[in-house]
């Protein structure tokens, strides 16, 4: 009995030193990849490289998620409030909450599916084929080479897909809104300006910023820190789509309720 408790007890203590040696090695990426973001050379071609790829590749899902996201959501206020005469609160409800939540949380969980997925593959395979030394043989810092450019394309990337399905999601709700649902197309517009501000909109741009770089920071870490061939990839790979989609909808919280202090 005394043998089993004793056991319990160091299994316990190991996943607390565990966990607190992965903390210690998150917190020195992190600082190493912001220490190397203001450090000469500047990677511009393969900054504008990552930008191409998390942005300009994820436009089709995103137009998708936000076209679908929109209709559906108008679609559901309208049966959840269509009691008390709704029609001229449809297009407010609907582009607030497309401003400040729907658009950057559900575009940084699109692109943490994506695109984090692709870092942590993408720097996997080169810790695990040794070319992340090789670069540091020729005197390239590893951090400065593939870290950086894409931390920074993702926060770059994300508040402008983030923009993007505001853009679309609007219009998805406004056709389902005008066009199913038979919503005279001023009275679905003309309460939007009462309700809702810049304030909101730079609200989920900040957000998209944020989630941008942590989905960056999660996906690069995990690609530096894979071990043990083909399956430390892949437990890498699942892992930052797995951390960075949590991360986005845990933070999300936080951000909200500070930016609702200064915004």
């Amino acid at each position: 009995m005394v043998q089993l408790v004793l056991k319990q007890i160091n299994s316990i203590g190991e996943s607390l030193i565990s966990l607190v040696n992965g903390l210690g090695d998150f917190t020195l990426f992190v600082s190493r990849t912001i220490f190397w973001t203001f450090k000469p050379p500047y990677r511009v071609k393969l900054l504008f490289d990552q930008i191409y790829f998390m942005g300009n590749k994820s436009i089709f899902i995103i137009f998708l998620t936000s076209v679908f996201t929109g209709a559906v959501f108008a679609m559901q206020i309208y049966l959840g409030i269509k009691a008390i005469n709704p029609d001229s609160f449809i297009g407010p409800i609907v582009t607030i909450a497309l401003a400040k939540e729907l658009a950057p949380v559900l575009s940084g969980l699109v692109v943490a599916g994506r695109c984090g997925a692709a870092m942590a593959a993408q720097i996997g395979s080169m810790k695990v084929t040794e070319q992340i030394d090789a670069l540091e043989v020729m005197g390239i810092n590893g951090y400065q080479y593939l870290a950086v450019p894409r931390i920074l394309g993702a926060m770059i990337s994300m508040p402008l897909l983030s923009a993007i399905f505001l853009l679309v999601g609007y219009t998805g709700a406004w056709l389902i809104a005008t066009k199913v649902l038979m919503i005279d197309p001023t009275l679905y517009t003309q309460k939007i300006s009462d309700f809702m501000n810049l304030g909101m909109v730079v609200e989920g741009l900040i957000k998209a910023a944020v989630f941008g770089y942590l989905i960056g920071v999660i996906g690069t870490y995990q690609g530096f820190n894979v071990t043990g061939g083909a399956e430390g990839v892949g437990k890498g790979t699942n892992m930052a789509v797995v951390w960075g989609m949590i991360t986005v909808l845990v933070i999300d919280y936080f951000l909200t309720t500070f930016l609702a202090q200064i915004l």
